[in-house]
């Protein structure tokens, strides 16, 4: 995500990375290119330049204005349903961390109120706590890589149990898997007894919460926006801006380059933010920070575990961009 110093007006103005300027300046050059060539066409070789009517192009223009700002629309629906869906999976990352905290363990007392937890189950309880948050942020980490098609295994070692790590080498979708050995792990301390009936549904319902944002997530990421529509722009923006000096030199005469060149940059700028977000779950500067968000989480899980946990640090943005 673009980190910008929203402080200074001037410093957004001149921002270059992650801007589309970085993108679009070649094809902006090119039209300013054409745009130079008709204009001196114009004034040196009267008889060669086509003559065309700036009303057409008018026209167009307001269409070309109203369907590139549909498309963006549509992207940015696309991306901030990513973030809403990402806001979920923090929410039910720390919930669920809580009811493992204070849901799973045997009971304190019995019905006499007589009894305590002895040392052993006392350490006992704190490897399942540690183990089931643990395996939630690990959980969080394979879902960012996952939908970034990338290998997460590395980054998991010291999350997850060596067995479960040794599984996840065959997954073909290693958060699910994840979730499948945390279910079975919760149905297990319930056939011992150490979670009670009526707290099974509950922290089942945070792992169907969590498949839930992955299945919306996956939705998004595999559903582009359909190739014809892309195409389409793409064409019609290019022949657009090379058309278009033949339309204004007659009235615009010598600005006829600067003219061009602020209607590209328009045009080709709103194509390329519209391509840009529509997978917001990508490592381009403007798209979700994934990686801080995931870090975010496992620091707050982390915590969740006492004060002697070693916590890694937040991620901050580099260059001005927060991956």
């Amino acid at each position: 995500m673009l980190i910008l110093d929203r402080r200074s007006w001037l410093a957004q103005v001149f921002q270059l990375r992650g801007t589309t300027l970085a993108v679009t300046w070649k094809r902006v050059g090119v039209a300013f290119l054409v745009a130079e060539g008709v204009t001196y066409a114009s004034s040196h070789l009267q008889d060669w330049t086509p003559k065309l009517t700036p009303l057409a192009f008018s026209l167009i223009g307001l269409a070309l204005s109203i369907f590139l700002g549909f498309r963006n629309n549509t992207s940015y629906d696309r991306f901030w349903e990513g973030r809403k869906l990402w806001g979920r999976m923090v929410n039910v990352s720390r919930t669920f961390t809580r009811q493992v905290l204070t849901l799973v363990g045997p009971r304190m007392v019995d019905e006499e109120k007589n009894h305590a937890l002895s040392a052993d189950e006392r350490v006992e309880l704190d490897a399942i706590h540690r183990k089931l948050i643990l395996a939630q942020a690990g959980y969080v980490h394979a879902f960012r890589h996952h939908l970034r098609e990338e290998d997460a295994l590395a980054e998991l070692e010291g999350m997850l149990p060596p067995e479960l790590a040794a599984e996840l080498e065959l997954e073909l979708n290693r958060p699910i898997a994840i979730l499948q050995w945390m279910g079975d792990q919760l149905r297990a301390l319930y056939d011992r007894g150490w979670i009670h009936p009526m707290h099974l549904p509950v922290l089942e319902d945070s792992l169907t919460e969590m498949t839930g944002v992955q299945g919306a997530c996956e939705r998004i990421k595999s559903t582009p926006i359909p190739g014809s529509y892309t195409v389409l722009m793409h064409r019609i923006v290019l022949l657009y801006c090379i058309g278009l000096p033949f339309g204004i030199v007659d009235q615009v005469g010598g600005w006829t380059p600067v003219v061009v060149t602020l209607v590209a940059y328009a045009f080709y700028g709103l194509e390329a933010v519209g391509t840009e977000i529509e997978d917001p779950f990508g490592k381009d500067p403007n798209d979700l920070p994934l990686s801080a968000l995931s870090r975010m989480i496992e620091v707050n899980l982390r915590q969740r575990l006492g004060p002697d946990e070693a916590l890694p640090p937040l991620l901050e943005p580099e260059n001005g961009v927060l991956q």
